[in-house]
């Protein structure tokens, strides 16, 4: 496992890893992984634009803010972070756009973790598997459900919750190719708890020179945190002898439908579940 850069010493000394995520949407990550050894290097492949149907957005918030749903149903951080700015346009503190009687379900500890920093209880979240599928598991139906979602979400939760509840699913935002347009960008803050750490040190890729890097043989190991950033990464092959990570199922899935070979999938959708699951995928058998 070659690096240019190695880190200091622990599980992961000597390798190079890459993370397909920005600076602020990885900052704990990079110093999990720097924290085992390794030198991390990003290449970011996804960004996230505002929707284009900001009518149909703000009709949604507004509806939430007046108590017109029984659930706030959040399968991403992202999309608390587009609730921020539509609560910020309106004069208002998150927890004001929605109402205390409005119960909250949300996929992913990082989603959760951002919601609740804001002051906004968290009822239902999937026992296991931290994706839809999980948390239909858990779902018991009923009421009226405001399911925000990006541009290119599956049918998978807004399907399974209409099974019993009356759904209004919003595309909330856009997933593009990095960097999204300065004037659409949503603006992030970190959501994985990288807010106030210190940054560990990191390089900077792009995609031709992450490409070259790993044909060279110099990154050990790829993070995908998305279904998305696997159809991006599928662009860098092959990827030869570096390790594909997936940070969940869907992640995972993805990544086989286009016969790129995961290595290992992580058991929590956190820094220090893709940090052990990137030394599960390097560990020799």
């Amino acid at each position: 496992m070659p690096s240019s850069a190695p880190g200091k010493d622990g599980p992961l000394s000597g390798t190079r890893v890459l993370v397909t995520r920005s600076p602020e949407r990885s900052a704990a990550l990079v110093q999990a992984l720097a924290g085992a050894g390794a030198t991390p290097v990003l290449l970011p492949l996804i960004d996230f634009e505002r929707a284009p149907d900001q009518h149909a957005l703000d009709v949604a918030c507004d509806a939430l803010a007046a108590g017109a749903f029984d659930w706030l149903v959040v399968s991403s951080a992202t999309t608390v972070h587009v609730l921020m700015e539509k609560a910020a346009e309106r004069g208002l503190e998150l927890a004001r756009l929605v109402p205390p009687a409005t119960r909250i379900g949300a996929i992913g500890p990082a989603t959760r973790r951002i919601l609740e920093s804001h002051g906004l209880a968290v009822e239902l979240t999937p026992a296991g598997e931290q994706s839809a599928a999980g948390l239909l598991e858990a779902w018991t139906g009923g009421g009226r459900v405001l399911l925000p979602q990006a541009d290119i979400a599956a049918a998978t939760l807004a399907d399974g919750l209409r099974k019993g509840s009356d759904v209004t699913a919003v595309t909330f935002y856009r997933t593009v190719d990095f960097p999204a347009a300065a004037d659409r960008r949503l603006a992030m803050q970190p959501e994985d708890g990288g807010a106030g750490q210190a940054t560990a040190s990191y390089t900077l890729l792009t995609p031709e020179a992450a490409a070259a890097e790993i044909a060279g043989g110099r990154i050990s190991a790829v993070v995908a945190a998305s279904p998305s950033a696997v159809r991006r990464i599928a662009s860098l092959s092959p990827l030869g002898g570096c390790r594909l990570v997936a940070i969940g199922r869907s992640t995972a899935d993805q990544a086989a439908a286009l016969d790129l070979p995961v290595a290992a999938v992580a058991d929590e959708p956190t820094p220090d579940g893709l940090v052990a699951a990137v030394v599960k995928a390097l560990t020799p058998p």
